[in-house]
């Protein structure tokens, strides 16, 4: 699927791109082995760059490859854009086709949270900046109107916002095992102190960078 074609979706455009990028470090030269991990970050800040300057992609991922490519520059090795697209087409190929069955999805990750420690809320309002006193303890809240109305048989029909306070890795792996992409963590939206604020949208289609496990 190309850049032209009006009905791509964000995870379709991040994925083309991701292989793409990966196959062209593939096939870049016989001795990838020998090169450095900044070599490696180098030819793909480059591959970004003319990527993005001969409008390659949609117009979705051109934030992103813009972002990637300010990284690359500055931060070299450290950037680790080979893992980075190996992360991304890695996590949006396991959901692939997986746009489905997201509230149960849902319900199953809240049970298997709760099984580890932590706590989970889903019996209350979230409609104005709260407080939770959960001292240090892993917790996630959704608030009971969305948690109640925007999950039908199963489905998530409307997009739910859940507040989280814990490692992130863990929520991510765990979204993810049960067919979820989660949006990156945002505190300055969150109306729960201490906790980020992560959204799930139906049929798992964000419009940016989900977050990665």
């Amino acid at each position: 699927m190309n850049s032209q074609t009006p009905t791509q979706s964000y995870n379709q455009a991040v994925l083309e791109l991701a292989v793409a990028g990966l196959a062209a470090l593939e096939t870049s030269g016989h001795n990838r082995a020998q090169r450095t991990p900044a070599q490696e970050s180098h030819f793909l800040c480059s591959w970004m760059a003319d990527s993005l300057k001969e409008k390659r992609f949609s117009k979705l991922v051109a934030e992103d490859l813009a972002t990637w490519i300010r990284q690359g520059r500055s931060l070299g090795a450290g950037a680790n854009l080979p893992s980075l697209l190996g992360r991304i087409a890695g996590q949006y190929r396991q959901v692939l086709g997986k746009e489905t069955g997201l509230g149960a999805g849902l319900k199953a990750m809240l049970t298997e949270l709760q099984a580890l420690g932590w706590l989970i809320f889903t019996d209350a309002e979230v409609d104005t900046k709260l407080k939770l006193d959960s001292e240090g303890q892993s917790s996630l809240i959704i608030s009971a109107g969305e948690f109640e109305r925007h999950i039908q048989d199963g489905e998530l029909i409307k997009p739910i916002t859940l507040y989280v306070r814990a490692d992130e890795k863990l929520l991510a792996e765990t979204a993810l095992a049960n067919g979820l992409l989660l949006s990156q963590g945002n505190k300055k939206s969150s109306l729960v102190k201490h906790h980020k604020a992560y959204r799930l949208r139906p049929a798992n289609r964000l419009d940016a960078l989900c977050l990665l496990v």
